[in-house]
């Protein structure tokens, strides 16, 4: 069954993973060093060999640490994409290190950068090429996974319609079972008799996993039900009838010996996550004001020259935490606001901009000095973007999750602007995309996001 061929299927992927990283070091080390003499300095390729002796272990443990391992039915390859980067990323450090203990001065560390590169296509390659693979498979029948389903609802056929239509899960849907007999349903489910039969069902007909849907009112039955899965010694999965209220992401700890479900556990959350964020933000922020300097100080001259002010407008947002801070842009209105600017949106029509103002909006050159807000740690490149206090208290009252938003820092671009919801737009589907984001969030996520602004949220089409 598919438990058995997941196990095949992780032993051929660790097995493949070990031997492209043990071949990704020597393919490093001769583009680094091809038609040079003296490789490496006199350092042969027996060092950096033997030093992958050590490391390879240590990559198929971070690779089970950032669960790549797990089954991919169900995972985006987006997030696999970014745990490959990370776990690589954790193994370039290890890698340093051991060049380091090594106390080999003239090691290359533009070989290790380069086996980090190659190693993580690698890892990708192979995770994309199975995929496919057992995309073909399951579209022709093969490799599916059996389901059962207990108790029938508008849930539990939203998850029988879902599973049917997408072929490349694999999965197939042997029935249902329901007190009230039959329901109708446009897809080909059969109805396998009443909960009190499906015991006597399970004894006799294998399946991979049972899904259990219970309406409230049922819901004293359910330890009964997941004794008999056990039982048959059958995975069991609940498809809760709450399901509006919890994430995509659920996190469950242990409390003093109960499980204890945190709600809005989030990617973030985590330290390694998190570091590799700040760092990226860090380079990131750093790289671009030395590469934009002279943009920049083109734009703050012209600020200053096309109307009397300050060059910097800064307002008070709120960010990580609900916290305040100050921040930063270029000035593209009129320097008399009274007030005005705390309580209210700028629109196309607003008679307070000037004319530079208008152009640096379009093509959203005022946020520029953000990328000092994102270097202070008051912003990240990419999140959500930061609200002037008065319209956070209004909308926490009319807007349903909206302060959720609050969990990360806020960013200068994120996935409400590629998706076009900026500027004067709909803050209901704002927040959606927002916490998308934050429950969703990889680092490759966040690199496609910063690679689509350029394409499609630069230009401000509600200027």
């Amino acid at each position: 069954m598919i438990r058995q061929n997941q196990k095949a299927l992780n032993l051929i992927l660790v097995l493949t993973d070990a031997a492209l990283c043990f071949s990704a070091m020597p393919l490093a080390y001769l583009i680094r060093f091809l038609g040079q003499r003296g490789y490496g300095y006199q350092v042969p390729l027996s060092f950096y060999l033997r030093m992958m002796l050590a490391a390879v272990p240590v990559y198929l443990l971070l690779y089970r640490a950032f669960d790549l391992y797990a089954s991919f039915r169900r995972k985006r390859i987006i997030n696999e994409a970014g745990k490959v980067i990370q776990a690589n990323f954790c193994g370039l450090l290890l890698l340093f290190v051991l060049s380091y203990l090594s106390k080999e001065v003239h090691s290359s560390r533009s070989v290790l950068l380069l086996f980090a590169v190659i190693n993580t296509i690698f890892s990708l390659a192979l995770r994309v090429t199975l995929r496919k693979i057992l995309r073909v498979m399951r579209k022709a029948g093969r490799n599916l996974k059996h389901f059962l389903v207990v108790g029938w609802n508008e849930n539990s056929a939203n998850f029988c319609r879902r599973a049917i239509s997408n072929k490349a899960l694999g999965c197939y849907i042997d029935g249902y079972f329901h007190d009230g007999g039959p329901q109708r349903f446009e897809e080909a489910v059969p109805c396998l008799g009443s909960l009190a039969e499906f015991e006597n069902y399970l004894a006799d007909h294998p399946v991979d996993e049972v899904v259990i849907s219970l309406d409230y009112e049922d819901y004293p039955r359910l330890q009964h039900l997941l004794e008999i899965c056990e039982k048959e010694g059958v995975t069991s999965s609940l498809l809760p009838f709450f399901d509006k209220y919890i994430p995509a992401r659920l996190y469950v700890e242990d409390f003093e010996g109960m499980p204890l479900i945190n709600l809005r556990r989030i990617p973030l959350d985590s330290f390694m996550n998190s570091l590799c964020k700040r760092c990226f933000d860090i380079c990131g922020s750093l790289g671009l004001l030395l590469v934009l300097s002279p943009l920049m100080l083109a734009v703050a001259l012209l600020v200053k020259l096309t109307s009397p002010g300050p060059v910097f407008y800064r307002q008070e947002r709120v960010g990580l935490n609900r916290r305040p801070f100050l921040m930063y842009k270029f000035r593209s209105m009129k320097a008399e606001q009274n007030g005005a600017d705390k309580t209210a949106w700028s629109t196309r029509e607003d008679d307070r901009r000037t004319a530079f103002g208008s152009w640096m909006r379009k093509y959203s050159v005022d946020e520029l000095p953000q990328l000092w807000n994102v270097l202070r740690g008051d912003m990240s490149l990419v999140g959500p973007r930061p609200e002037i206090p008065y319209f956070v208290e209004k909308f926490k009252e009319e807007v349903p999750l909206y302060m959720l938003k609050h969990l990360v820092r806020p960013g200068i671009t994120g996935l409400a602007q590629i998706r076009g919801w900026r500027g004067d737009t709909s803050i209901v589907e704002r927040i959606r995309c927002d916490i998308d984001y934050i429950e969703h969030w990889t680092f490759l996520l966040d690199i496609k996001i910063l690679l689509l602004t350029l394409t499609r949220g630069v230009v401000n089409r509600s200027e």
